[in-house]
């Protein structure tokens, strides 16, 4: 199941940078979260109306942003990806370039949750955390979340 993971991170990165919003809703669950690292600035983006409103938030402001996958990791029911955005702003030329950390939790083939952090160091300790809450005794599952959304 994770080399699927690893193949449909490759995936959603290449409908992203094609411009298939359609593409890109298809990949997610119904109720996909997506968590910016400037979350509390940007606003919740929750469910298939939230990843349109992201995406019409984030290329309205950098029409030609283009995100590379630079490498991705296989974490089991998610991937760790480090990525790379360049553009240019909507209303200026100058270029944005940006690096950043992604988790992505995946059930059945869909994003159930995208996390962006600034580091690795804060997307491993996220992604710890969350699969601590998510142990149980008797759990075989490594600590990978099991149910922490729906599925």
């Amino acid at each position: 199941m994770s080399r699927e993971n690893v193949d449909l991170t490759l995936l959603m990165y290449e409908i992203f940078n094609r411009r298939d919003l359609d593409a890109l809703l298809a990949l997610m669950h119904d109720e996909v979260e997506i968590e910016p690292r400037l979350g509390a600035l940007e606003g919740d983006y929750r469910g298939h109306d939230g990843v349109r409103r992201w995406w019409s938030d984030l290329l309205d402001l950098l029409p030609d942003y283009r995100a590379e996958l630079m490498e991705v990791q296989d974490l089991g029911d998610m991937t760790l990806g480090r990525v790379r955005g360049r553009a240019h702003g909507a209303a200026s030329t100058a270029p944005v370039v940006e690096e950043w950390w992604q988790s992505i939790l995946w059930r059945d083939g869909r994003c159930v949750r995208w996390s962006n952090f600034a580091t690795k160091a804060d997307a491993l300790e996220t992604i710890e955390r969350s699969r601590d809450a998510f142990r149980f005794d008797g759990d075989d599952s490594g600590g990978r979340p099991q149910g922490a959304l729906p599925g």
